[in-house]
């Protein structure tokens, strides 16, 4: 198969990853190993096809490291499932490095508005409110000197991040055509 012909099907193959981990992150609350790892697996072979070996090695690297990076550290400060990170490492082996911002962009701005829209329905944009004022407001005083002690009130709850990953990423190739 002609390296172009390969390239057509990085969209679709990319869709029908971000749709599948949409699904399993609403229905189980989380985005499977075996679907991360086996996307960034087979995401190598399918850039090295398309750009050769040394260039499709680096693309697929240079991905899947901006993947990783740009949601990595909102694992550490807990706002992010480690799921939702090895996502959107996949996605980013698969479309490149160029795609991850964008789509990383998309996703914060969807994923963004949707939180909102549960605080609001919910009733809990007073207490979130509240609950980040506390943080920002120990921080403050602690100037990290250790651990923050977070209020012992009951979390707004969590999303399925990874449906907004699959919008974001949809939307920015959709936005690309």
């Amino acid at each position: 198969m002609q390296s172009a012909t390969l390239a057509t099907l990085v969209g679709p193959i990319t869709i029908g990853i971000v749709s599948t981990a949409a699904a399993i992150d609403l229905d189980r609350r989380r985005i499977p190993n075996w679907l991360t790892v086996s996307a960034w697996v087979v995401a190598l072979p399918m850039q090295v096809a398309i750009h050769g070996i040394a260039a499709g090695s680096l693309a697929w690297l240079y991905g899947w490291v901006a993947g990783l990076a740009m949601f990595l550290p909102f694992y550490f400060l807990r706002g992010m499932a480690a799921g939702d990170v090895k996502l959107m490492a996949a996605v980013g082996a698969w479309l490149g490095a160029g795609m991850v911002p964008k789509i990383a962009l998309a996703t914060w701005l969807i994923g963004g508005v949707w939180a909102l829209a549960l605080l609001l329905v919910t009733g809990q944009m007073r207490a979130t409110l509240s609950r980040v004022g506390h943080m920002l407001l120990n921080t403050a005083i602690q100037h990290g000197a250790g651990p923050v002690q977070a209020e012992a009130k009951a979390s707004a709850g969590s999303m399925p991040y990874g449906v907004a990953i699959a919008a974001g990423t949809l939307a920015m190739l959709f936005a690309s055509t």
